[in-house]
């Protein structure tokens, strides 16, 4: 089967965080089974350019900022005109969906061509008063949603908004949650304590609060250190303000953004991993740290938030750093951290496998395959097994 993987942008940097990483995972895991996945994206800050992003052939466009957007506002007239031909190459098309000018255009392409289409919106794609996503919703994502041969969501509340932007409830919804590859356990720590945020430095994910949650931390270890990594959306001034401010720079280490093996290795150093976010999804790096067997610290609203704190691999907090900081001295004590560690380990493995999410995956696109023309005159071509 010849499945595209479209979504916004990959760089170096990793800038548009999960939506790439969990196209990534998905196309490695289906190239591992024997299919033909490859990707389709913006690119930007590559010397050389890549052919392919960690094994998965990729065909990346110079990033072109047309309006002052942020991500919104990127498209590359090559992509554009690339888009029709590279759908129609496909047997499956699966458009990592958000209100921007890369993944709507490849999406609506797809739409025209007939081919199968998977959407899966990751949490991007939510009811908004904003004007240019109303206007964007009523000329292309209503129809896109509509249209489309199935729409992956990861938690009710996301289906619930989905239908919303919809209009009425979507026939071809299926949940498929965040997978990610199994890894090594962490090895059994020494040294001071170390808490690793890992994640972008925007206001939603609150990266001061990790900052403010610290001088309690080292009031009950001195000698803790605090890592804050991610590429900055906005909030990398006001971390180092809070560092400075506090006089903890000799704590801290800000290293900005990190490769996928960085922060592995990051994460096999880290007694616990902090994400102070609210109202986030389903967070990739709260996986990869399960996996690896570090125990987690979430706010409530965090879309992993139950499964965490029932498994005991970490806990939920309300939001701000006081909840932060008891959690993270909880977590800190020597059996807890060992039991949490575990508790993590089991619970990525058991829930979040990429072994259990790409079979319901390929069952998704097996039914897009199966089910026939959802469009008036729609052909299907045979997948190439």
């Amino acid at each position: 089967m010849k499945v595209l993987h479209a979504v916004t942008l990959h760089s170096p940097s990793h800038a548009f965080g999960g939506p790439v990483r969990v196209a990534l995972n998905l196309a490695k895991g289906l190239r591992a089974r024997g299919h033909e996945a490859r990707l389709l994206a913006l690119g930007e800050g590559f010397d050389p350019w890549p052919a392919s992003v960690e094994g998965v052939p990729a065909k990346l466009f110079p990033a072109r900022r047309l309006l002052p957007l942020g991500f919104s506002g990127m498209t590359s007239p090559a992509l554009l005109a690339s888009a029709s031909r590279l759908v129609r190459e496909a047997d499956v098309v699966h458009v990592h969906l958000a209100r921007d000018l890369v993944t709507l255009p490849v999406a609506l392409a797809a739409l025209r061509a007939r081919k199968p289409l998977v959407l899966q919106t990751h949490g991007m794609v939510d009811p908004s008063e904003r004007l240019l996503a109303k206007l964007l919703d009523a000329v292309a994502v209503r129809r896109l949603l509509r249209g489309a041969d199935a729409v992956l969501y990861l938690t009710p509340h996301e289906r619930e908004g989905l239908d919303a932007v919809a209009g009425s409830p979507l026939a071809r919804a299926a949940r498929l949650v965040n997978g990610t590859p199994a890894q090594e356990a962490r090895p059994v720590l020494s040294g001071p304590p170390r808490i690793l945020y890992s994640a972008r430095l925007q206001a939603r994910k609150r990266p001061v609060d990790f900052v403010d949650a610290a001088p309690a931390v080292l009031a009950a270890h001195p000698d803790a250190e605090f890592v804050v990594a991610g590429p900055d959306e906005g909030e990398l001034a006001a971390v180092r303000a809070r560092i400075t401010a506090l006089g903890l720079t000799d704590r801290f280490t800000v290293p900005g953004a990190l490769s996928a093996a960085e922060v592995l290795a990051e994460l096999r150093r880290a007694h616990v991993y902090v994400l102070p976010s609210v109202d986030e999804p389903f967070p990739m790096s709260v996986l990869e740290a399960l996996a690896v067997g570090v125990p987690a610290v979430v706010t409530h609203s965090n879309g992993l938030a139950r499964n965490i704190a029932a498994a005991g691999a970490g806990l939920a907090v309300d939001p701000g750093p006081e909840g932060v900081t008891k959690a993270v001295l909880d977590l800190l004590a020597p059996a807890a951290n060992t039991e949490a560690s575990a508790a993590a380990r089991e619970l990525a493995a058991r829930s979040f496998s990429m072994d259990a999410v790409l079979d319901t995956l390929l069952g998704v696109y097996e039914g897009a395959l199966e089910r026939g023309p959802v469009r008036p005159g729609a052909r299907r071509s045979s997948p190439s097994r």
